[in-house]
């Protein structure tokens, strides 16, 4: 079927149409549930339908991914690897078109949609490594002729629940560790970039089809609640990762722990930049634009409170302003434009919402604080002269609003840092080395990235990503990540023939 509009006939060449089946299950595409309609952000207009799956569709899948699970665990990690490598290669293919989608349906700018599906082919070729690398320790035993080791099992099923700021990126720090691993992996995308999970699902279906492996490896739906909620209660999945609120992930966490699951959460953030008296201004400027700005304030990194010394208050706040004042607001996918829209018309309200309680709680807004006026959801980057003690700053607003507070001394600035309750990113600009390694210490910043001279924002894939508090404690992406994703099993074994026992103890 033919899509409405032709700037949307570029949807054909990555497997969409103007109306899609919603869930890939044991190699077909299928759906029972209600058909919703993606909507581009930028003019609230219709992309195309997409049938949603039902729980009974979710039922059958996990039957076959059961399945399918027992072949590919026993799949050499390093041959899994070879089939995330093409994975990688096949994204490749298709980089523009999949980057080009995410900006439609979600509504970030166009280099950051592109860069998106660039983070998934980076997360294949580490993964590719990882897959020769997924080593045990050999640690020395106490008992003569006895040898103890650690094994490394794959968990059976992986459950992932991503959200729309991410659409596919999170799936790939995900899906690709999970898949070396040996696990199966369960995709339930955003309930509003349901296209991103259609594209990103036939591209990974390819790759097992070509190489005669199970379809079931890879199981994905397009839904509501109703499936998130069948993933955190169905036993047969070890590993759930959740990707959104704090509200929603507690939730999702009391019920996978009352079957004794395991959770990796991936929550709220509240993150705030610290600007010394000693630091390089123009850095760090150029670094909260990107940081307050980029993905319209839509990212768990996203800077939402800036940390000023007093004496450079005034002097970065009158440069902070002169770049706003500068930003480029409008569609996502013409060149040039550095804000697009919110991605609903409900996050738009939100953000009016949020205006009003920052202003009741002795806000003083400095530049924006406004909707736009258009189809879109678009709203003007907002900037908040703010007490740091304001219970509306201990609070997540998913948009563009950054809140300024003047600090005196460092410790004051680690303070307000550590006061709310999300710990996911933080970064400080300074140039004494006497300050970096406090920051980064046991007295300093207790978030789970700790950066310095550089934005909260834009993580690379090679470093374990993820926060403390609020937003979960999960590890994702790179480091040690991937020990989430497996069992651990300590074999001791005798190989002689005698029973010495632990501790020097005599039975008989």
């Amino acid at each position: 079927m033919s899509f409405a509009r032709k700037e949307y006939e570029f949807l054909s060449e990555i497997g969409l149409s103007s109306r899609n089946l919603g869930c890939y299950v044991d190699g077909t595409w299928k759906a029972n549930g209600p058909v919703v309609t993606s909507l581009n952000p930028a003019n609230n207009q219709a992309i195309a339908e997409v049938v949603e799956g039902s729980v009974e569709d979710y039922e059958e899948g996990m039957r076959a991914c059961s399945e399918a699970a027992k072949i590919w665990m026993q799949v050499p990690a390093p041959k899994r690897g070879e089939i995330v490598r093409q994975i990688g290669d096949a994204l490749r293919t298709k980089l523009q078109q999949l980057g080009r989608l995410v900006s439609l349906e979600m509504g970030k700018i166009l280099p950051e949609g592109i860069g998106e599906v660039q983070e998934i082919i980076d997360m294949c070729d580490f993964c590719v490594g990882l897959s020769r690398q997924l080593n045990g320790s050999v640690i020395p035993s106490e008992r003569p002729n006895h040898a103890m080791l650690e094994m490394w099992n794959p968990l059976g099923i992986v459950g992932v629940i991503t959200a729309f700021n991410f659409p596919c990126a999170v799936l790939g720090w995900n899906a690709c560790i999970a898949l070396v691993c040996g696990n199966c992996v369960v995709w339930k995308g955003a309930p509003t970039t349901p296209l991103i999970t259609i594209a990103m699902t036939r591209l990974v279906a390819g790759v097992l089809e070509k190489n005669n492996l199970p379809p079931a490896i890879f199981t994905s739906f397009c839904g509501g609640a109703d499936i998130g909620q069948a993933i955190a209660k169905d036993t047969r999945i070890s590993l759930v990762s959740f990707t959104g609120s704090s509200k929603v992930g507690l939730m999702l966490q009391q019920t996978v722990n009352q079957r004794f699951g395991k959770c990796l959460l991936e929550l709220s953030g509240n993150n705030a930049i610290i600007i010394m008296d000693d630091a390089d201004i123009q850095l760090a400027v150029h670094s909260v634009l990107f940081a307050a700005v980029g993905t319209a304030g839509q990212r768990c990194t996203t800077c939402r409170r800036l940390l000023l010394h007093e004496s450079i208050y005034q002097r970065v706040l009158d440069q902070l302003l002169d770049v706003y004042k500068q930003v480029k607001i409008g569609n996502p996918l013409e060149k040039g434009n550095l804000l697009g829209p919110l991605h609903t018309s409900e996050s738009r309200k939100s953000f009016e919402r949020g205006i009003e309680i920052i202003k009741s709680q002795g806000g003083k807004i400095l530049i924006g604080g406004s909707v736009i006026e258009s189809e879109g959801n678009f709203v003007q980057p907002t900037i908040v002269e703010i007490s740091p003690n304001a219970d509306v700053v201990k609070e997540e607003l998913f948009a563009p609003v950054l809140y300024v507070m003047k600090f005196q001394t460092l410790q004051e600035a680690i303070e307000i840092n550590n006061s709310v309750p999300q710990g996911l990113s933080s970064s400080i600009f300074t140039r004494k080395p006497e300050i970096i390694f406090k920051w980064i210490g046991p007295l300093g910043s207790d978030c789970g990235i700790v950066n310095v001279n550089i934005p909260t924002n834009g993580a690379e894939i090679g470093g374990a990503f993820g926060g403390e508090k609020a937003t979960g404690g999960g590890r994702e992406a790179g480091s040690d990540s991937w020990k989430q994703y497996m069992r651990r099993s300590t074999c001791t074994i005798n190989y002689g023939n005698e029973l010495p026992l632990a501790q020097g103890i005599n039975f008989g």
